[in-house]
């Protein structure tokens, strides 16, 4: 019996493989250095050889994927050594349901314990950024949110579902808290009231560049965007001014359909392709507005403008209007590619385009002494700074000269990537002198940058890779102002010195 026995646990000790990725750690002084030598760390705490085998098989796919950006360790808390190391870090996964524990340590210190869910998805999720929001998805309180993930499962979706469709098409850029999506189905007294009206809340993340058709068919220019269907039909876009979840109808309320700009009260001179030369002709001053019948900015300035053609209509100037979703071919000839555009024109041509006119007051001072817009402020990549702006063409040849890179991948429009500028600048600034090293920024959303940005894993703004002479070393996750910039660039430095002091010792 007791032969039987052995056998059996034998090919069940065999089973238990471990990926390469993971690093199998017993000893104290490996494991300070791993803790030393890497920022990104998760740890499988287990009983035993044989307790966390499930968490192994799942840890080693997770172990693939977030290569170059987290390391996995095991610890074997049920050998001899093991047991030494964990009574050293005083962790007991014995204690624990299931006999394993995961814990984080995050720049060589202890982070967190991993109490996410323990699915490939939000671990990866977790290692490519320790310091983030949890998952939509993961969130108890989303249950009443559908997620999509595909294209595919979007257009079944629209096929398939009777009820209205409330959709947020949104990028993994922090500035909106999605909890405030599901929130919206909540009244006052905590009833959920899109359900009651028969709704559905969607969410899709539609960032990546295989989803650039479906963004351009509903005009995503901007994250979150929000879009109302019914009957699988677009109807119309909904403005998030401040992106919570105030903002956010909870339903689409039944009301009367709107009438259109063109066909109300209103004094402004509403143009078609036929009688836009025709009307420039006859009128030597004049400002149009370009705009979408669904776009909430359009809708808060036309009482605006009406009100500013009541005065100016007769002098110096006309306020005239064009809905360029139906009127297309004046669109395109002027590049109208957002809402609302205003442009001036005198004799016929073109003369200013005006992204400032929003309100009556302004709209009328224009007119009374046109002049030329103030200048659109400067971008990152135009301010003078130490920062070396890098793209698609210039990216590798830069950073294989650099021994230490620090690369920041950012979006223009990302809130949290415009908090981190000033201190990325600072920190590079002070570096500007040491050439083997570099602080850089690649902007993903201009041209062939895109393609850069995906090659190079960033799936949310802003990304933060380390560079040796030009190969990915790691994941920077630490903090974003000028100590968190800095205090890297100094460790890494620290370090090659410890290596130099290293080999001298050795010669």
């Amino acid at each position: 019996m007791l032969i039987t026995h052995t056998v059996w646990l034998l090919p069940l000790l065999d089973a238990v493989k471990v990926s390469p990725l993971i690093e199998k750690v017993s000893d104290h002084k490996d494991f300070k250095k791993l803790l030393r030598t890497r920022t990104n760390v998760l740890v499988l705490y287990t009983k035993s050889a044989t307790s966390g085998e499930s968490q192994l098989k799942l840890l080693s796919d997770v172990a693939q994927t977030v290569k170059g950006q987290g390391t996995i360790a095991w610890v074997n808390c049920g050998d001899s050594e093991g047991r030494k190391l964990c009574k050293k870090v005083k962790v007991d996964p014995g204690a624990k349901f299931g006999g394993f524990e995961m814990l984080h340590y995050k720049d060589g210190t202890f982070h967190m314990e991993y109490n996410r869910p323990a699915t490939f998805k939000s671990m990866v999720a977790f290692l490519k950024d320790p310091s983030g929001p949890p998952l939509w998805e993961e969130n108890p309180e989303a249950k009443d949110v559908l997620h999509v993930e595909t294209e595919k499962d979007f257009r079944k979706l629209l096929k398939k579902e009777e009820r209205p469709i409330l959709m947020m098409f949104y990028a993994p850029c922090k500035s909106f808290t999605r909890s405030d999506f599901h929130s919206t189905s909540e009244t006052k007294s905590g009833e959920h009231c899109f359900p009651k009206m028969r709704g559905v809340l969607a969410g899709m993340n539609v960032h990546p560049s295989e989803f650039d058709g479906l963004k351009q068919e509903y005009n995503v220019k901007g994250y979150p965007t929000f879009c109302y269907f019914e009957k699988g039909k677009f109807l119309h876009h909904y403005e998030n001014y401040g992106a919570t979840s105030k903002d956010i109808p909870s339903g689409p309320a039944a009301k009367d359909p709107e009438v259109p700009w063109s066909e109300s009260d209103s004094p402004v001179f509403h143009l078609t392709d036929e009688s836009f030369d025709s009307f420039l002709e006859e009128h030597t001053a004049a400002l149009i507005m370009f705009y979408a019948p669904w776009c909430g900015h359009c809708k808060k300035m036309k009482p605006e403008y009406d009100e500013a053609a009541e005065v100016l209509n007769k002098s110096p100037g006309v306020l005239a209007a064009l809905d360029a979703t139906v009127h297309k071919a004046a669109g395109d000839r002027f590049k109208i590619s957002g809402f609302p555009t205003v442009k001036y024109f005198v004799n016929g041509e073109e003369k200013y385009t005006l992204p400032h006119l929003r309100s009556k007051e302004k709209i009328i001072e224009f007119m009374h002494n046109p002049q030329a817009p103030p200048p659109p402020e400067q971008s990152w990549e135009e301010k003078p700074s130490s920062v070396s702006h890098l793209g698609f063409e210039d990216f590798r040849e830069a950073l294989k000269k650099k021994k230490h890179a620090l690369v920041m991948f950012y979006a223009p429009w990302c809130p949290h990537c415009k908090n981190a500028v000033p201190h990325f600048t600072t920190a590079a600034e002070l570096f500007k002198e040491d050439r083997k090293i570099v602080y850089a920024a690649v902007d993903c959303t201009k041209g062939q940058n895109h393609e850069l940005c995906k090659q190079e894993g960033v799936e949310g703004y802003p990304t933060f890779n380390h560079y040796n002479y030009g190969k990915f070393s790691e994941r920077y996750n630490g903090d974003r102002g000028e100590a968190g910039f800095i205090g890297f660039m100094r460790s890494l430095r620290g370090r090659d010195q410890e290596k130099v002091v290293k080999k001298k010792d050795e010669l």
